[in-house]
């Protein structure tokens, strides 16, 4: 950790015992410790797991997965142990999925509507501040590891860069501080052209009779060895890459690596840059380096297998197992995770186009098998479950409370019938926040059971709180937005806890009201994705920054925008006559949905072209739907609003029951998007613009750090005079909900 890293985290208040090296610092304020009763018997330990990108629609446990559902015998296994949440909202993207589940707070609070990019200015990271859920449960003596993907806060815009996990309460973390897996290296390690391996990998010479092999020499930093495609049918090439190597086709081990064979690029699932935080500050360790080259679902749980199994029973722990399956890119995971031998059915190509679409399902399905053999291997070896002849079991003698998720709905593409691949990650709809939620282990009164009440993921954070024997609501500041699970893990007959279940997307907040460059899918522009490699990862076309296809370039001699409403503008002036058919539908920039046990509204905002004025302008949508969790789930599919398209307009047309519906979420809806005031000042969220707030910012600037922070209040990217000001003429503000 640098010497910046360490004069912030003493100036906040985040590293204890330092003060005595760092006389000149600015005295820390800090609120007084809320005093929790002592607790005589040791808590169970915690093992939160978080699939990426898995919705309920994938998970035939949880009542659905399609035809060909993955094959997920551990997540079954834990569900007998336990309870299944099956009418559980996430948000529509990882990062605020993240944050109401580890925060415990709705987009609106934490100012995370959606996946975190490189030019997300701190505003829109996960604050310091936050009570998290590690934060949390020290207060009960818990001891926290999180294992794998990140995406909540850094190492972009960020004071504490790459140690953002442990300012945030973790005390170990050994993951990727990034949410996405870089994009996949079609080199396969520099031994052809760019755009020879789909995959990242060299095939067998049956896929690819041009440039696969069936042989060659794997090498890695250190060794060199010589493999073969396998009797379970596995590429020499995806053997190696799966041992961390770079498979040099048809050829004998050499004493020297060869020239052009690179271990310093990125490959998706399988290389990348693996970021440590512990008790000796943070290491960023070399791609050329061994632990961070392999498959990242086997990585990722063997790491918290090791520390899990560290521990020494005198103190409770949470471990949280955050999968990158199954997130784009796409791409085979090693054989060895598929039991199922599905791998005889994925061929080595990971575009996602039209034509790929069977078989990208088949890869996301092995994905999602491959992290469920991870997560067994794991239960096993750490003996929260026994294997028998009967399959996986759960161990009552380890203590130990297993919760799994998804952190969001699935990506379009894998969306399973009869679920909406148009209505997906990244919407409001049910398909993009209807998510897995199971709980089982310790505590359970009659395990492999169901519930179908109203469940907000932000939920799981009071859930944590009540296994420890905290109170959440009351040691968070402001209170989180959880109700909490415990009850219905103890009592069978408990009725709902929640009136109301409430989604939230929109941008990130970036210097000087910038966004995302636009990427056009076949069914919306999309301002989600953070880069142009990002966009074609996902099948998209980049338009922003940088644009090559030539479609863009090319057809409508257009690029290098910074909005979806400007795409449909260079498509009008190109063939105004065939606008309509050209014109490539917004996708929404700022929306939320609300329910009830049996209505749902939907608003959603975006900008458009307007042909007629030349200039963009606002699109509004209102939608009631009827929803349910049947078998054969009823839907928010387009043509199921009750309002037709016409929004209010249509709402004299509506039975009175079903006016008074509109009008009950509609209120709540409202008195929701009212709770979090804006509150110019207030870096620290906890409600009062005040003397703390300025020793916050006078801390920060001390520290050196002069770009984006909490106290960036007019968000152009620095943290300076301008901003103390601001703050100083707001002080005594009290931030009241309107």
């Amino acid at each position: 950790m640098n010497k910046v890293h360490l004069i912030l985290l003493l100036c906040l208040g985040l590293l204890a015992g330092c003060e005595d090296k760092m006389p000149n610092t600015p005295p820390v304020v800090e609120e007084p410790p809320i005093e929790e009763p002592p607790i005589t018997e040791q808590p169970p330990n915690i093992l939160f797991v978080i699939m990426d990108d898995v919705g309920i629609d994938q998970m035939e446990v949880m009542g659905y997965g399609g035809f060909n559902p993955p094959p997920t015998p551990t997540i079954e296994a834990i569900s007998k142990a336990g309870v299944r949440f099956r009418n559980t909202w996430s948000m529509p993207e990882c990062s605020p999925g993240r944050a109401a589940l580890l925060a415990g707070k709705y987009p609106l609070r934490t100012n995370m509507y959606q996946a975190l990019g490189p030019n997300d200015l701190a505003n829109s990271q996960l604050s310091p501040y936050a009570t998290t859920v590690p934060k949390l449960l020290q207060q009960a003596g818990y001891e926290s590891g999180l294992f794998g993907k990140f995406h909540l806060a850094g190492p972009e815009l960020n004071p504490f860069e790459y140690a953002t996990p442990q300012v945030l309460g973790w005390d170990y973390f050994y993951g990727w501080l990034g949410g996405l897996p870089a994009s996949i290296d079609t080199t396969a390690g520099g031994v052809a052209a760019v755009g020879t391996y789909q995959c990242g990998y060299v095939p067998t010479l049956a896929d690819d009779p041009v440039h696969g092999a069936d042989s060659g020499a794997c090498y890695t930093p250190s060794q060199c060895t010589e493999l073969a495609t396998n009797s379970q049918g596995e590429s020499a090439g995806l053997q190696c890459l799966s041992q961390g190597g770079v498979l040099v086709p048809q050829q004998a081990c050499t004493d020297t690596v060869p020239e052009f064979v690179v271990f310093d690029r990125e490959n998706a699932h399988y290389v990348s840059e693996l970021v440590i935080n512990d008790a000796s500050g943070v290491e960023r360790v070399p791609l050329t380096d061994m632990r961070g080259r392999g498959y990242r679902s086997v990585i990722e749980a063997e790491a918290a297998t090791t520390w899990i199994n560290q521990r020494d029973g005198n103190q409770p722990w949470m471990a949280t197992l955050s999968f990158s399956s199954a997130h784009t890119p796409l791409q085979p995971p090693p054989a060895a995770l598929l039991p199922s031998q599905s791998h005889f059915q994925l061929a080595p190509q990971c575009q996602i186009t039209d034509g790929n679409f069977i078989n990208s399902r088949r890869i996301s399905d092995a994905m999602i098998e491959g992290l469920d053999t991870a997560l067994a291997n794991l239960l096993i070896a750490t003996g929260i479950a026994t294997e028998g002849e009967s399959g996986l079991q759960y161990n009552p003698d380890s203590n130990t409370v297993v919760v799994i998720v998804g952190d969001n709905g699935s990506f379009g593409p894998t969306v399973k019938l009869p679920f909406d691949g148009a209505r997906a990650k990244g919407t409001a709809y049910q398909t993009g926040v209807w998510v897995p939620l199971i709980v089982g282990g310790a505590g359970i009164e009659q395990p492999d059971r169901a519930v179908e009440h109203l469940v907000n993921t932000t939920d799981v954070y009071g859930l944590f709180g009540e296994i420890a024997g905290l109170d959440a609501a009351t040691i968070a500041a402001g209170g989180p937005d959880s109700a909490g699970l415990l009850a219905y893990l103890e009592d069978p007959t408990q009725t709902s806890l929640r009136d109301y279940n409430f989604t939230q997307g929109g941008l990130n907040i970036q210097q000087d009201g910038g966004r995302n460059g636009p990427c056009a899918f076949a069914a919306q522009c999309s301002h989600t994705p953070v880069s142009k490699g990002v966009c074609e990862d996902n099948g998209g076309v980049w338009w922003g920054v940088g644009a090559d296809n030539p479609v863009v370039t090319e057809t409508y001699q257009s690029g290098e925008l910074e909005q979806c409403w400007q795409v449909n503008r260079d498509i009008y002036a190109a063939d105004p006559d065939n606008y309509s058919t050209n014109k490539i539908p917004p996708g929404w920039t700022n929306y939320q949905a609300i329910r009830n046990e049996d209505y749902k509204l939907v608003q959603n905002h975006a900008l458009d072209f307007d042909p007629s004025s030349g200039n963009p302008v606002d699109i509004f949508s209102i939608e009631l739907y009827q929803v349910n969790q049947r078998n054969m789930p009823t839907l928010d599919t387009q043509d199921s609003d009750l309002l037709m398209g016409q929004g209010e307009a249509a709402l004299e047309q509506l039975s009175t029951e079903l006016q008074q519906q509109y009008a009950d979420l509609n209120a709540a809806l409202a008195a929701i998007m009212a709770s979090q005031p804006a509150c110019i000042g207030d870096g620290n969220d906890d409600g009062v613009v005040d003397q703390l707030d300025i020793d916050n910012y006078q801390a920060i600037v001390a520290a050196g750090w002069q770009g984006s922070s909490w106290y960036d209040v007019n968000f152009d990217a620095q943290t300076n005079e301008l901003d103390l000001q601001l703050i100083e003429a707001a002080v005594g503000t009290v931030c009241d909900a309107q």
